[in-house]
């Protein structure tokens, strides 16, 4: 199956909605801490085990796009967003079977190693058609798409817990409530399927960059296969790493986070108080994906990485030493790094295409999300086994949080440094440019 070529007259502009109708709806997976409490209350789970559906989806995500980005080139967008609706929701559907019976496993299987699968797919599915829909501005149209991802949570957070207060938060509620999800997702899903296109070979729009200029990208054809060879790609890949694990530690754990951060304070967060700042992450998630993004179309990546590492390792100080005497510290600067989280997400595919060219960038993008997938455990690993054992050592409040806040700002600081070393890649990578088509003359007479 592969998406029809755009008739002509077609505007560019409807590409990223059908991107968006898939990125909303997996983008419910950072909605999961809403999840957290009614599970580990029905199910009597600790903290760390009810995370780990969202911990093992984020490692299918980034092993399902690298073994993938090859096939979704080669299939097309329309057969990867298929892909993805179909283990997506079923992902829901499974897990909603496993709450009714109480097997938490088969919450961990659909969820996690389904929905996963489904996650990585459907992630990946637009990248590489929007900047060949978007040459010009690479780093708006994929922000465009992605922020769809991060504003998921926005839709699915209020709506969530909206659903477990009206079915209960006991394991039927849960299971109600995962099977009302992935029969909604299954036909949001399906417009995005339905209305994708491939743009046909066309000249650049105006304005576009010229392929021959120095960094545009362009004129640079390199391999997935060359590409993990670079120290660029390597580079990339600890940035992605550090910029994502300092994030998604925050976002997996917000809802028990901010009450745990104010529970002995004269005003402690209530569970929709909480529902809520998930909601708000998720729309600084969402504004950064797409605002970063364009930002670097015109400050360039490698400054707007330095934005997010730097300015986020500064983000977790003020949250170790001011946030839990204030909830307006801790909620902006929470906010903040999400923003950059959104934000580095959205820019790592204009900043392969300017390093390696379109050639292979969706397969290239999918290799380098192996960083999500390891990002996915180390975050809420180092957030959540902290806590508990913080927890178990009698303390309480913002002392939950002390060294998981010194372990983010040092791999923010390790992403910084590597972000230094990224330079041009090497032209013994490079692949020659495309044989020109055989004139008329050549292509009737042939040659002696």
């Amino acid at each position: 199956m592969s998406a029809p070529v755009a008739p002509p007259g077609w505007s560019r502009w409807l590409v990223p909605p059908a991107a968006l109708s898939v990125h909303l709806s997996i983008g419910q997976a950072y909605a999961w801490s809403v999840f957290k409490p009614p599970l580990e209350s029905a199910l009597g789970l600790s903290g760390t085990q009810s995370a780990l559906p969202f911990q093992l989806g984020i490692v299918m995500l980034g092993l399902s796009a690298a073994f993938g980005g090859t096939l979704v080139e080669r299939h097309g967008p329309r057969w990867a967003m298929t892909v993805a609706l179909v283990c997506f929701s079923s992902g829901f559907l499974l897990s909603a079977l496993g709450a009714a019976t109480s097997q938490y496993w088969l919450i961990v299987f659909g969820y996690g190693v389904v929905g996963g699968i489904g996650l990585g797919i459907g992630y990946i599915s637009p990248v590489s058609t929007l900047i060949k829909w978007f040459p010009d501005r690479p780093g708006l149209a994929t922000g465009i798409a992605i922020m769809g991802f991060g504003g998921g949570a926005l839709i699915a957070s209020p709506w969530s817990a909206r659903m477990l207060d009206s079915f209960g938060q006991d394991h039927t509620g849960i299971a109600l409530a995962f099977l009302v999800h992935g029969l909604t997702y299954a036909v949001f899903m399906s417009l995005g399927v339905l209305l994708i296109r491939v743009p046909r070979p066309r000249p650049a729009p105006a304005g576009a960059p010229d392929p021959a200029a120095p960094g545009s990208g362009d004129g640079i054809r390199v391999s997935a296969r060359s590409a993990v060879r670079t120290p660029q790609f390597w580079c990339l890949w600890v940035v992605l790493c550090m910029n994502v694990t300092a994030g998604i530690g925050i976002l997996e754990k917000a809802a028990p986070m901010i009450t745990d951060f104010f529970a002995t304070s004269s005003a402690p967060v209530t569970a929709s108080a909480a529902a809520g700042f998930v909601a708000l992450l998720s729309a600084a998630n969402m504004a950064g994906r797409l605002g970063w993004s364009a930002t670097s179309d015109l400050i360039g990546r490698k400054n707007v990485y330095r934005l997010y590492l730097g300015a986020g390792a500064l983000m977790y100080l003020l949250i170790a030493l001011f946030g839990g005497a204030s909830k307006p510290v801790f909620v902006i600067c929470t906010l903040v790094i999400l923003s950059f989280y959104g934000g580095g997400f959205a820019t790592i595919p204009a900043y392969l295409k300017d390093l390696f060219g379109t050639y292979q960038v969706g397969a290239i993008h999918g290799r380098l999300l192996t960083a999500w997938s390891t990002a996915g455990v180390l975050g809420p690993l180092i957030v959540n086994w902290l806590a508990d054992r913080e927890a178990a050592a009698g303390k309480e409040g913002p002392d939950l949080y002390a060294l998981s806040l010194g372990i983010m700002i040092g791999l923010l600081v390790v992403g910084f440094l590597a972000n230094e070393l990224v330079r041009p890649v090497h032209p013994r990578h490079h692949l020659p440019a495309p044989a020109a088509p055989p004139s008329p003359k050549e292509a009737t007479h042939g040659t002696d």
